[in-house]
């Protein structure tokens, strides 16, 4: 059994003693997290891929310059400062690491999960990423190359993954829902068609 993150140990006692006295409600302090979790930061990233599936010129524009593409749809910032966009195709699957800490691109993806944090992510996903990446449910065929890519508080790296088959036509609105922020971490694909319930 691993020890316990001592920062996770002090956020969960200041935590404690702000309900003890209540100050803070847990419902609200758990919103809060899911919000920017699920909602804010993926939301935007989805965005930034879906304009990058449906426009050719932006897809130029964001793969020379992440940081202004990104800044065209309105996103950046302090943990935004030097984004760069790697493509996922038939021969090549991008996964992202931060073998230091947790570098994250949080302008486009929000909150970086707690699994992103680990140190068992960050050691194992650069020594045998075919592996982790299948432990968490996205096997990989042996004939496509798998690039990681680690983030630092330098360069932040999102994933775009491969268009789902099926969505020729859709309109970048139509194609937000597919994008999750697992796809643009690279430990998952986007969405099938299907599943965004057309």
């Amino acid at each position: 059994m691993s020890e316990p993150d001592p920062i996770a140990v002090r956020v969960e006692a200041l935590e404690s003693l702000l309900l003890e006295r209540g100050l803070i409600d847990p419902n609200a302090v758990d919103a809060i997290i899911e919000h920017y979790e699920k909602d804010v930061g993926p939301l935007n990233g989805a965005k930034v891929i879906a304009r990058a599936w449906t426009d050719e010129a932006y897809r130029q524009r964001l793969l020379e310059n992440g940081t202004a593409a990104i800044a065209e749809l309105g996103y950046g910032g302090a943990e935004g400062a030097d984004m760069r966009v790697v493509v996922n195709t038939d021969d090549v699957h991008n996964v992202v690491v931060c073998t230091l800490c947790s570098c994250y691109p949080w302008p486009v993806l929000g909150l970086p999960p707690n699994w992103f944090k680990s140190p068992e992510y960050r050691s194992r996903m650069v020594a045998e990423p075919r592996a982790v990446l299948a432990e968490m449910g996205m096997e990989i065929a042996e004939d496509v190359r798998i690039r990681v890519w680690d983030t630092s508080a330098e360069a932040r790296y999102l994933v775009m993954p491969q268009r789902p088959p099926g969505t020729d036509g859709w309109s970048a609105e139509q194609l937000v829902p597919l994008i999750t922020r697992d796809s643009m971490i690279g430990v998952a694909r986007a969405l099938d068609a299907a599943d965004a319930g057309r």
